[in-house]
């Protein structure tokens, strides 16, 4: 199973969008997808149109109460979520006090792997924090998702920085890759910083940018992806091209538990 972390150090860059919409076109491309929603606020649970607070969530699978299989929501044919709740919050507080706590969800993902071909993980808007630090341990790739907009790239760096800080003493690093969200091409601004970004991370970037649309904002607020309500929109086709990138990229030996 390939698992991917989506993350950054700042929220408001399309992640959470991101997550979604990858893992529905890489469900109708025909592979089976877990997303996992890792932020207390519960956006990519809401983005898909699950209730929040409705029975177990993540967090109980990280505290080792009950196994990951058994709080899966079912969204489509190929398609299941792991739901967040506003607890995921006391386990970024209480895990201090907890024996490595950043590998519990790869512990939790672990009976998962032939049940699934991919995993997109929505990390939470920080970069150092024990949620996140679980997303990149579990992780065989990293996506660091940089809207194209002012002190984009600066955070970027950051992050990237964070990141790698975390993984210090990984036994192995999952791939890091940058995707480009919200790009107005109509903007010589963001297409400036587009170009910057592809000056600085070279054959990281990836090739798709996934353009800023008013249909992708309305369609998490709606719970509905866009993908499912216009698979033949602008939006649906960004995705599209995103996850054949994705699928095309080679695979990365898993870390160890």
């Amino acid at each position: 199973m390939r698992i991917y972390a989506l993350a950054n150090q700042k929220g408001g860059c399309g992640k959470t969008t991101t997550a979604i919409h990858l893992a529905a076109a890489l469900q109708a491309r025909g592979r089976r997808v877990l997303l996992v929603d890792l932020d207390p606020q519960a956006h990519a649970t809401l983005g898909v149109g699950c209730f929040v607070g409705r029975g177990p969530s993540l967090v109980e699978v990280l505290n080792e109460e009950v196994p990951a299989a058994s709080v899966l929501r079912h969204l489509r044919v190929g398609l299941e979520l792991l739901p967040a709740s506003l607890r995921l919050a006391e386990f970024e507080e209480e895990a201090v006090h907890a024996l490595a706590p950043e590998r519990a969800l790869q512990r939790a993902l672990a009976p998962l792997a032939a049940r699934f071909d991919v995993a997109i993980l929505d990390c939470p808007p920080r970069a150092d924090g024990v949620l996140t630090a679980n997303a990149l341990r579990a992780a065989s790739h990293v996506m660091l998702v940089v809207e194209t907009g002012a002190f984009a790239l600066q955070g970027a760096l950051r992050a990237r920085e964070i990141f790698e800080l975390l993984l210090a003493d990984s036994p192995r690093s999952p791939e890091l890759r940058v995707l480009a969200t919200m790009f107005d091409r109509r903007t010589r601004f963001a297409r400036d910083v587009l170009v910057a970004m592809q000056a600085r991370f070279g054959e990281a970037m990836y090739d798709t940018a996934i353009r800023s649309s008013v249909r992708l904002r309305e369609a998490v607020a709606s719970g509905t992806p866009v993908l499912w309500s216009a698979p033949g929109s602008p939006s649906s086709l960004d995705f599209f091209a995103l996850a054949d990138e994705v699928l095309r990229s080679p695979a990365v030996t898993h870390p160890q538990a």
